[in-house]
């Protein structure tokens, strides 16, 4: 579904981003105003929460917001969610700040399936403090922290959310605006924890761009989200995990205690 110009000024604040030109967090946030336009959502039900970092997404919109502190991303949405079930609640994190500081939190969401949107901004490091390894951060990947390369093993953020009980994950590229606006739109109307691997690549310390060009590919026509070994094989897979759009999705009846008896929205 196309989304117009002036429908996406709609959720554009006043506050212009200072990201590195060419970051990929402009076409998330892109994607972003395309997927509130494409559901019709009024600012004022929306609350998005983010937590320190690059990814400062509430200060550049017309909803209600809130900048968390780092690694504190979800139990701050949790709360808001719990305060009032009727409002559509987005998280937004970055690889380091969801999977080290924030992991407990991120694990306890993904088994409670809170009726969120979860926006996981991946670069593969700790960009706003110029560029340390972060849980993402390849073996062979270079970093000032990991200047001969990392020597541990990479956390790979689909396979985790659909084995602790994530009932929708999907992974995009942050340079595809209009698939990604698809995704999280479908990611927000999702009753339950929706996590949304965004592949948004640093153009100062990791620039990715070209590599995902060429790695990411859709999902086959007969791929079943619903079949949970499936979407952890594929999620898994090294030679796969550049495959975009829905990667799980259950099938099965929820158990999100935010679902019970409130309706979405």
């Amino acid at each position: 579904m196309a989304v117009d110009a002036q429908t996406r000024e709609k959720y554009k604040s006043e506050v212009k981003p200072i990201w590195c030109p060419g970051c990929g967090d402009f076409g998330v946030l892109t994607a972003t105003f395309m997927a509130l336009g494409m559901l019709k959502l009024d600012p004022e039900q929306v609350v998005i929460v983010s937590g320190i970092g690059c990814r400062t997404l509430p200060a550049f919109t017309t909803c209600y917001g809130f900048h968390s502190l780092h690694g504190r991303t979800m139990p701050v949405a949790l709360g808001v969610k719990a305060a009032n079930p009727d409002l559509t609640i987005i998280a937004v994190g970055g690889d380091g700040d969801t999977l080290a500081i924030g992991g407990n939190h991120f694990m306890h969401a993904c088994r409670r399936n809170i009726n969120l949107a979860y926006l996981l901004l991946d670069n593969n490091l700790y960009a706003l403090t110029k560029g340390q390894a972060s849980p993402t951060t390849l073996p062979m990947q270079t970093t000032d922290s990991t200047p001969y390369g990392s020597y541990e093993t990479d956390v790979e953020p689909c396979t985790l959310a659909i084995v602790l009980g994530a009932t929708f994950v999907a992974r995009e590229f942050s340079a595809r605006a209009k698939k990604l606006a698809e995704i999280i739109a479908q990611a927000i109307e999702h009753p339950g924890f929706a996590l949304v691997h965004i592949l948004s690549p640093c153009v100062t310390f990791f620039d990715t761009y070209d590599l995902y060009k060429q790695q990411v590919a859709e999902l086959p026509p007969d791929y079943d989200p619903t079949d949970l070994q499936q979407a952890i094989r594929y999620a898994s897979d090294p030679e796969r995990n550049g495959s975009a759009c829905c990667i799980a999705r259950s099938a099965l009846p929820l158990k999100s205690a935010s679902t019970r008896s409130t309706k979405r929205r």
